[in-house]
């Protein structure tokens, strides 16, 4: 029981990571940020990755308050750089779409815009209504690319892939959530990045969230 406390604990603590994968299968690693993280030392926080995917907006009015300055540090730094957005059941597609937009500003090099799909609040008991969710997300998603000439990533946990995105959006990347096991979409589709752990802690942030994301990249960095 004591020995098992302890495993309990060095994982949850970040000690122990269940996922692990290889940096000679997977070479190209990045984070994933929001304003969880304080005020971040893009200069030492670099050191280790390839790219970061930013918090930008959530919703139709919610802007991440430390997104400008870590957009801007993370592309002074040399990363490839995202924003993503944290999708509402709450709001229109248009709406949210138009918040993006008018935060995220378009540029050269610039990876696809993200748009985060998953469950909070009263959602994780009762999802939302798929029909109802895929109409807005189409919407979202045409107007997106419409604006960035880019076809966004849809960031999913594995429930939310299958309720939602499952044999769907095939014009769209997927970066898929399992900090468990390599993961294997339902569908057959191959993921384009995986977040595998919220469990990491790296050098050179000092927010209230002690822990960071960590993801890779389903290729190569040509």
């Amino acid at each position: 029981m004591i020995a098992a406390g302890v495993l309990g604990w060095l994982i949850w603590n970040g000690t122990i990571l269940l996922n692990n994968p290889s940096p000679a299968v997977y070479p190209v690693r990045g984070v994933d940020v929001s304003a969880h993280q304080g005020e971040i030392n893009w200069d030492l926080l670099s050191q280790n990755i390839d790219f970061a995917f930013i918090k930008a907006t959530e919703g139709s009015s919610f802007t991440d308050k430390q997104f400008s300055y870590n957009d801007s540090e993370a592309q002074r730094c040399g990363l490839r750089v995202g924003a993503y957005h944290f999708f509402s059941y709450d709001s229109s597609g248009e709406a949210q779409a138009a918040h993006f937009i008018s935060t995220v500003e378009k540029r050269e090099n610039m990876l696809p815009p993200v748009i985060d799909v998953e469950f909070y609040g009263d959602y994780n008991q009762k999802p939302a209504d798929p029909a109802a969710v895929k109409a807005q997300l189409t919407i979202m998603i045409r107007l997106l690319r419409e604006h960035y000439s880019l076809s966004p990533i849809l960031y999913a946990t594995e429930k939310s892939y299958r309720l939602y995105l499952e044999n769907d959006y095939k014009e769209c990347d997927i970066w898929i959530r399992n900090i468990i096991t390599e993961p294997k979409l339902p569908d057959g589709r191959e993921w384009t990045f995986w977040q595998y752990t919220d469990r990491a802690v790296l050098k050179g942030y000092n927010g209230p969230e002690k822990y960071i994301d960590i993801n890779v990249f389903n290729g190569s960095a040509e």
